[in-house]
């Protein structure tokens, strides 16, 4: 197809008519047939850029959910420790289009007296050893019941539990301003929970063992105060959510492709132990307090 055909052949595949007719009135006027051809590659790349798909986008790893929300009638359970429940170094995350690590440590969790579904949040955040302290809530919005299906391996857990779901909510939190490159994080959280035998609130590891795991998916930005500064901010248990599929290329656990271990990753390379023999891992690694102490 020569280039001519191909630039009217997208001007047809878009619905933006009229910005693709001055865009080719300009090529035919004043621009070589070598620039044609640069100036259309160089949009088929940005059309590719922009339709870039995401992966670890199904939180329930194709378990069904009912439809309807119940949060009225789950108004007197506490779901706070669901989000102290997992080990920091389990919880990754991402700020940034170029996927920089960020670490998320939220501190305390109490749900309100006065609001059943909003609950309040103290925590910390760390880019590059930049820590800063944040407050915020989490609101509870929507309660659903899944339909589940498998019980661990073998159904060992199948009588452990009586009731399974997802929790949606918002989230707000707020760095200090006190503190250096400071702003806040919005967005969506998703938690699977389930309730045990004594109808206690429980975080759902259940299926844990599957190869697309994951729990408590924080998705939204990060806006800087005073600034337009605004970034992606992703963090999850187990793996990052609604993260670019060249990212995780871990099947069975969390593993980061080698473009983005300069960005903070390179201890999940080591933990990994990457076969290619580029990466010696240190003959001592003394424990410290923990970067959020």
């Amino acid at each position: 197809m020569n280039p001519h055909s191909l630039l009217v052949s997208l001007s047809q595949a878009t619905s933006f008519a009229k910005p693709w007719g001055v865009i080719r009135k300009y090529f035919h006027s004043c621009i070589s047939m070598k620039h044609k051809i640069f100036i259309i590659l160089l949009l088929l790349s940005s059309i590719n850029l922009f339709s870039q798909t995401l992966c670890r986008t199904d939180i329930l790893n194709g378990e069904k959910i009912i439809p309807e929300n119940q949060l009225i009638d789950f108004k007197e359970y506490d779901f706070s420790n669901l989000w102290l429940k997992t080990e920091n170094n389990s919880i990754y995350g991402v700020i940034g289009d170029d996927n920089q690590r960020i670490l998320m440590k939220i501190l305390s969790a109490k749900k309100d007296n006065n609001n059943p579904f909003e609950y309040f949040i103290l925590g910390k955040s760390s880019v590059k050893g930049n820590i800063c302290d944040f407050t915020g809530k989490i609101t509870i919005q929507k309660i659903q019941k899944s339909e589940r299906t498998k019980f661990g391996i073998d159904d060992e857990f199948n009588n452990h539990s009586k009731t399974h779901g997802l929790l949606i909510a918002k989230y707000e939190f707020f760095e200090s301003k006190d503190q250096k490159h400071s702003g806040t994080f919005n967005g969506e959280l998703k938690t699977k929970w389930f309730l045990d035998k004594n109808y206690q609130v429980k975080y759902d590891n259940i299926n844990a063992h599957s190869d697309g795991y994951f729990n408590n998916a924080f998705v939204g930005i990060w806006k800087m105060y005073n600034s337009n500064t605004e970034k992606k901010c992703n963090w999850g248990d187990y793996r990052v959510p609604n993260i670019d599929c060249d990212f995780d290329i871990g099947v069975g656990e969390f593993n980061v492709s080698e473009k983005y271990w300069n960005k903070g990753w390179l201890d999940i390379a080591l933990n990994n132990k990457m076969p290619n023999g580029a990466i010696v891992e240190p003959k001592a690694n003394k424990a410290g307090r923990a970067w959020w102490q």
